[in-house]
């Protein structure tokens, strides 16, 4: 069975080490979706706690310019969350991020430059215990492999085995870079948009090497075939126990990107405790209002940490009957809202006569209270 060396990132300064590879657990990230300017670096702080709850163990944003970079280096002093520059081209901006106390910087060596620039970058990061990424992907491979794997292809190779493979060289030869100039805390990531090419890259370089490797399929999509595109390669690779973190590409929240991340983790074995969600998918019998009710409390509840089930089912044919294993529970029927505890009604809610926005202010308020007593 494949496990990974052991890096750590983070620790610097105010913000907290995360451990990567070995026996650890499977770290979690996001990407920040807007540029990062310092006129609201206080917002940007307020907005990371929140993702901290939903369960971001590390934070990478792109710095694709002078600016952007300034801000990075103030952020990575107000934050506890170890963040990552993600770099393209223009090598001096990740030295510059590294002055600050950046947990990780995110280089392309397909796209960073000569030999010299790479070697620069790898001096600063010695100098400053910062971890680099490897992140390697086909639009930008050397141009002897992208040739190799044209003409793998042409010669009759599936697309997908001749792109991983391609990757994977690429990797290996910009890893041997690293080791060369005794660097080793560093990660490799070769994502692709393909779940098999994904699969097959991180598997072959499994083979090959313990460097700890970051998952993803890169630009998966939107919220649903995102997901599924996710799960299919997370779920394959961890069988193998390959991956050290994951992100879940999504055109999409980062919320969602890392909700989704949770409960691939959990579903896979590989994460245990927080609150697991059941609810139904409603149908003709609905008598309360699914939908609305985990749209309010799903981020709530995610972020809570406590170690139960909650159920939110649509009528009392799956609840409190089908929902008596959860520790607590809320459907309804006619005009009652009922809220269980495995199984047993506890609290009933007469909501005839009240408007939307009455009807769930005094079930919120009594589910608050329920749950709080658990």
């Amino acid at each position: 069975m494949y496990k990974a060396d052991t890096i750590r990132i983070g620790g610097k300064g105010l913000v907290r080490s995360v451990t990567l590879g070995g026996d650890a657990p499977i770290a979690v990230q996001t990407m920040w979706k807007q540029p990062l300017r310092e006129d609201t670096l206080a917002e940007t702080v307020r907005k990371i706690a929140e993702l901290e709850q939903l369960g971001c163990d590390i934070l990478r944003f792109a710095v694709p310019d002078a600016p952007s970079a300034e801000a990075f280096v103030k952020l990575t002093r107000i934050t506890p969350m170890p963040l990552v520059a993600d770099i393209h081209f223009d090598y001096r901006l990740a030295l510059r991020c590294m002055d600050g106390d950046a947990a990780k910087i995110r280089i392309n060596p397909g796209n960073i430059g000569t030999e010299e620039r790479v070697k620069a970058v790898i001096q600063k990061a010695q100098d400053t215990g910062t971890v680099l990424r490897i992140g390697v992907n086909t639009g930008s491979l050397p141009a002897d492999l992208r040739n190799r794997m044209e003409e793998e292809m042409q010669a009759g190779r599936e697309a997908d085995e001749a792109r991983a493979a391609a990757l994977v060289e690429g990797a290996c030869r910009e890893a041997a870079f690293f080791e060369t100039h005794g660097f080793k805390q560093y990660l490799v990531s070769m994502k692709a948009s393909s779940v098999r090419e994904t699969v097959l890259a991180n598997e072959l370089f499994a083979q090959k090497s313990a460097v700890p490797l970051h998952l993803g399929v890169t630009e998966a999509g939107p919220l649903v075939s995102g997901i599924v595109k996710s799960t299919l390669a997370f779920s394959k690779l961890f069988e193998h126990n390959i991956g050290s973190t994951i992100r879940v590409s999504l055109s999409d929240t980062m919320e969602n990107e890392l909700i989704a991340a949770r409960e691939i983790l959990m579903e896979c074995g590989k994460r245990q405790g927080g609150i697991r969600l059941v609810s139904c998918p409603r149908c003709g019998r609905n008598g309360f209002d699914v939908h609305g009710f985990v749209e309010r409390w799903q981020r709530r509840l995610f972020a809570e940490k406590k170690d139960i089930t909650v159920a939110v089912m649509g009528c009392v044919v799956n609840g409190p009957g089908e929902g008596k294993f959860a520790d607590i529970g809320i459907t309804g029927a006619e005009n009652m809202v009922l809220l269980f505890k495995r199984g047993v009604i506890v609290q009933r809610i007469d909501v005839q006569g009240l408007s939307d926005s009455e009807r769930n202010a005094a079930v919120d308020a009594v589910f608050e209270k329920e749950l709080q007593s658990l």
